[in-house]
């Protein structure tokens, strides 16, 4: 299975210059990265080149991963979509007949990104359910509204270093929960 920490775990041997770590992510996203190239160019084999400069971005940039926030295919997906989309931008230049393909489609999240958004979402939130309500709602005082650890102490009623334990160990447990 491919969990989200292999694919990262990957990627940052990438940007160590680990060919091997290349050509296991090849093998876990290709075909799902194929697809999206396919999809976009409408031919097989401009899909296949694609999927190659697909790669060859994401041999020279996965030093740039760690920085963007989304997860791991997210990003790959994302890579793929805008190398094919210049693909297709490339043969519409050289004069192609491209009737079909003229509707390159939209710049937002396309399906396939939106479900697996969704999915990753479903799971957090999964996850932050296993918590009990007060941890749960510190978690979310602190890390999605913005509230001091003071202020959630007083908030909960508990001394501030109780509740920087609380968070410590509610985000291990959330860390536990979602590499499963």
């Amino acid at each position: 299975m491919n969990t989200t920490a292999d694919i990262e775990n990957l990627l940052s041997r990438l940007t160590l210059g680990d060919r091997k770590a290349l050509s296991q992510l090849y093998d876990k996203t290709s075909a799902k990265l194929f697809g999206v190239c396919l999809r976009v160019l409408n031919d097989r084999a401009a899909a296949e080149d694609a999927l190659q400069d697909t790669f060859v971005k994401v041999w020279k940039r996965a030093d740039r991963y760690a920085a963007n926030g989304l997860s791991p295919m997210t990003w790959l997906i994302t890579i793929a979509r805008n190398t094919a989309i210049d693909s297709l931008r490339r043969r519409k230049t050289a004069g192609e007949d491209l009737s079909e393909a003229d509707a390159v489609p939209s710049a937002g999240p396309t399906p396939e990104a939106a479900a697996i958004a969704s999915s990753e979402a479903a799971r957090i939130g999964a996850c932050m359910d296993t918590l009990e309500p007060d941890r749960r709602a510190a978690v979310r005082g602190a890390y999605l509204e913005g509230q001091t650890y003071a202020d959630l102490a007083k908030v909960h009623d508990v001394p501030l270093n109780t509740m920087r334990t609380w968070l410590r160990r509610s985000l291990e447990k959330l860390r536990e929960c979602l590499s499963q």
